[in-house]
């Protein structure tokens, strides 16, 4: 009895051992394996499946004033650009064509040239930011860039997914909360600082909602561009990992790159993207203006946001919008 009973010990922390081994195993650069998607193994569209015809019919009724907030910035020379990244809109000859036929019609078209996916006012797509993990790049659901990486437009994961954002908008004036007007760079918002928020505002957040923050980050936008870039405030580990619980589509901010700068670990370069758009299929949403927003305390709103259908593209512009 007491032999089978040190075998049984042995085998089950033999077992045991193994199972260790295999979870060890299974352990990327950022947590265990994400895949597949709770929306099935070719999903592409991540946390924009929540965006049901109920929750665009809740959104709808939410709309009582009819006033709308443009959330984005405009796009011109001189904005702050991150890295090498840049911008340039020029016209072709003035008038571009023309003048013709009996009615003398003129006409100006424009040139574009940028990452036209990342600079300004961005939606970070799924096929924006990855993890290497055994000598592969990873992205949402697993995809491989070895399977859908191409220089002319990703193959999976592209733009053209995403489809049209109508949804519960819910401001977090997080500035506000702290009785400031600018959170410095490198402030690290927390869970508490977001449930503060949402406790001054008397709000909740539901499943399905875009969630924005807004840090007084924006007022220095073509005003400081030097302090604007040199680093931001935003969500740490802590708040990301809140807001990853409450099943949100979408975090936006008047940032740049919607997580605190300098990071928490600096070892750990914008980690918090690879949590939401990687790990869970939730959409950043970049340099906004949510001014008017937090000025006429508009704390619940429609959101409404369309992007471009760029095949193939990790982003998109635009001009999101808030309707109250």
């Amino acid at each position: 009895m007491r032999l089978n009973r040190k075998l049984g010990a042995i085998l089950s922390f033999g077992a045991l051992l193994a199972g260790a081994c295999i979870f060890t195993q299974a352990q990327t650069p950022i947590g265990d394996k994400w895949w597949p998607s709770r929306w099935g193994a070719e999903d592409q569209r991540g946390a924009a499946n929540l965006m049901t015809p109920e929750r665009a019919l809740r959104a709808a009724r939410l709309i009582r004033k009819g006033q709308v907030y443009q959330l984005g910035r405009i796009y011109e020379h001189g904005m702050p650009l991150p890295g090498k990244r840049h911008f340039s809109l020029t016209i072709p000859g003035s008038p571009t064509d023309g003048p013709s036929g009996q009615n003398r019609i003129v006409s100006h078209d424009e040139m574009f040239s940028g990452e036209i996916g990342q600079v300004g006012t961005q939606l970070d797509g799924l096929g924006h930011v990855g993890v290497r993990w055994k000598g592969e790049d990873y992205f949402y659901n697993g995809f491989r860039r070895s399977e859908f990486g191409n220089a002319y437009g990703l193959r999976k994961l592209g733009a053209e997914n995403i489809g049209v954002f109508f949804t519960r908008g819910v401001l977090l004036d997080v500035a506000g909360y702290k009785s400031v007007q600018r959170l410095e760079p490198g402030y690290t918002i927390t869970a508490e600082d977001l449930e503060g928020a949402l406790r001054v505002q008397q709000m909740e957040i539901q499943q399905g909602d875009a969630v924005f923050i807004h840090t007084g980050h924006g007022q220095l936008w073509m005003k400081d561009n030097a302090t604007y870039g040199s680093g931001e405030p935003g969500i740490g580990r802590e708040a990301a990992k809140w807001l990853i619980q409450h099943d949100i589509v979408l975090v936006g901010a008047d940032t740049w790159g919607i997580e605190v700068v300098p990071t928490e670990d600096p070892d750990r370069p914008f980690e918090i993207h690879q949590w939401l758009l990687v790990r869970h299929g939730i959409y950043n949403l970049e340099n906004l203006d949510l001014a008017a927003l937090a000025g006429d305390q508009a704390y619940e709103f429609a959101f409404i946001f369309a992007p471009l259908r760029l095949r193939g593209a990790t982003g998109s512009p635009g001009n999101p919008i808030a309707v109250r």
